[in-house]
């Protein structure tokens, strides 16, 4: 306290003027707030009526009291006391040690793809090389020559990073072309850029929660872990849909009034399984009941639709293939999408995510997201690389072909010798394990002893039980490579005694396979879709003039 009092002789002007050292010792004899009372200053503040405070715990000595009692806070020497520290350490091991109990503990292999030798990749050393098969660099576009051209030329001339977010130093016209093409190549009014996919579905979902009250949000039970994160951030009300079960959506929107705001959320290819949601009669369900929708095509852009637009566009693939970049004159099943979002990071061969849809929408998110405002701009040369993709992807419609087909073959080849595949229509290729041990082992062997990369698939990706090697063919990976492929999984699997399709059979099946009632779907890709050539698309779609959007800069009034 004296201390304290000889400070306020230096700072308080009415101290200082009245202060001797009879008063100073009074001070520190007595209550300081009686004290306080004779300043000008605070004496006519203390006498005011206060409203009073409770302390949100209860420490030693401590109890609830008005805000103009003081109360001396007696420190606990914790040295003269038994009491420790919380054991952090312990937890992070006891989390780390639940892992490797339960097999789900991850391990990640040192790959370092090679561009000039696709799909070839080195581990820690050079010499040491192996086959990539499980990659979602789906259409090789990360090694394509004309996205490198472009991303070293933007490179050399404005750097390595964007200095900043866009509010502050990051917008260029590298974003706002970016963005354009996006709007285009969804036919959409607009799109928008975020670092990932993951941080975009995050950002719209929390968004739409937190800004519309009472949003009812449905979401598919296999929706990816960005969803799942986006709907809890949101703080919305949630319905989870058994997958791809429209009966099951149908019932739990039937609850609500019509005027309940709702949201349908869903993806159009489940990566860790293919399967493809039925897009069309869930906005029929979504128009019946009054609800937005929500597309995440992250696994489907690129490779569906005649533009690569994704499995939406894929839908309606005659009249956009007529109409090229321009819209059909009806409204498609890609309009009738509120809100779309993918990735530049898979099919696009660079790295980031986007949020297409109308221009509203797209403009609310610039204004109002966090996931937008507050996070660095991607580089330009990231921007214009992933541009210059979309380019490319839009009329080169044979890479999406090739890789249908060498998806196919090896489907064909991994069945004809008993592996059991989970059926779909997609370019996924699920080989079922059903246990994480083996899973692992499968992995290792082929890595080890046949030069393979294929990347076990565990908890929490997927249910226990339902553990998995996650195949991707793309349009390297010809038929030569895929009989290697084929004759070590054959090899694993006569080494570790994996079960095959007529063992799941025995066992009632299991995710699919083996099992009597599971209805057969036909390939998204139909035969004559897959006879096309570029000759076939409309000429608008060859160096397209894009309009540039005004939403990406802010539209002016």
């Amino acid at each position: 306290m004296e201390a304290l009092t000889r400070q306020s002789v230096k700072l308080c002007p009415f101290v200082k003027h009245h202060a001797n050292k009879a008063a100073i010792q009074h001070i520190n004899g007595s209550s300081l707030a009686n004290k306080a009372s004779m300043c000008p200053v605070m004496g006519p503040a203390l006498t005011e009526q206060k409203r009073s405070y409770t302390t949100p715990s209860k420490p030693a000595r401590a109890q609830a009291t008005a805000a103009h009692e003081v109360e001396d806070f007696e420190m606990v020497d914790h040295s003269a006391t038994q009491e420790k520290s919380f054991d952090y350490n312990g937890l992070f091991e006891n989390e780390i040690a639940r892992k490797r109990s339960d097999n789900s503990y991850r391990f990640f292999n040192n790959i370092n793809r090679l561009a000039k030798e696709f799909p070839k990749a080195h581990r820690a050393t050079e010499e040491d090389k192996v086959t990539v098969w499980c990659s979602n660099d789906y259409l090789a576009m990360s090694k394509n020559q004309q996205v490198i051209d472009v991303m070293g030329k933007t490179l050399q001339k404005y750097g390595a990073g964007a200095g900043g977010t866009r509010n502050i130093a990051g917008h260029n016209k590298h974003a706002i072309n970016l963005e354009s093409e996006l709007a285009a190549l969804h036919k959409k009014e607009a799109a928008l850029v975020f670092s990932s996919c993951y941080v975009a579905n995050d950002a719209v979902l929390s968004l739409l929660g937190q800004k519309m009250k009472d949003l009812v949000i449905f979401s598919d039970e296999l929706n990816h872990a960005s969803m799942i994160v986006g709907i809890k951030h949101s703080n919305a009300k949630k319905e989870i849909w058994k997958h791809n079960d429209l009966k099951d959506l149908e019932a739990k929107l039937a609850k609500y009034p019509k005027s309940t705001p709702k949201l349908i959320a869903f993806e159009s290819v489940y990566s860790m399984c293919g399967s493809v949601a039925p897009i069309d009669k869930i906005c029929d369900l979504a128009d019946k009941y009054g609800a937005l929708t929500f597309l995440d095509e992250v696994h489907a852009v690129g490779l569906y639709g005649p533009h690569g637009a994704g499995v939406a566009e894929h839908f309606d693939f005659e009249a956009h293939r007529k109409s090229g970049i321009a819209s059909p004159n009806f409204k498609t099943t890609m309009d009738r999408i509120d809100i779309i979002t993918a990735t530049l990071g898979k099919s696009f061969g660079t790295v980031g995510g986007y949020v297409a849809g109308s221009s509203n929408i797209i403009d609310w998110l610039r204004s109002y997201s966090p996931g937008f405002i507050f996070t660095t701009s991607l580089p330009p040369a990231v921007l214009a690389g992933a541009a210059e993709a979309i380019r490319y992807v839009r009329h080169y419609i044979k890479d999406r072909q090739l890789q249908q087909v060498n998806t196919t073959y090896v489907k064909d080849q991994l069945k004809a010798i008993g592996v059991p595949v989970m059926p779909n229509p997609s370019h996924v290729v699920p080989v079922v394990i059903g246990d994480a041990a083996r899973a692992k082992q499968a992995s290792d062997l082929l890595m080890d002893k046949h030069k393979i990369y294929v990347q076990a698939i565990n908890f929490p990706t997927v249910a226990r039980g339902e553990e998995r090697l996650r195949i991707t063919p793309t349009p390297g990976h010809h038929q030569d490579l895929a009989d290697i492929l084929v004759d070590a999984i054959e090899d694993v699997y006569k080494t570790l005694e994996l079960p095959r399709i007529e063992d799941l059979a025995n066992q009632g099946g299991l995710l699919g396979v083996g099992d009597p009632n599971h209805v057969v779907e036909s390939n998204l890709w139909t035969e004559q879709q897959l006879k096309y050539t570029e000759k076939d698309l409309n000429e608008n779609v060859f160096n397209p003039v894009i309009d540039q959007l005004e939403v990406s800069s802010g539209i002016k009034i």
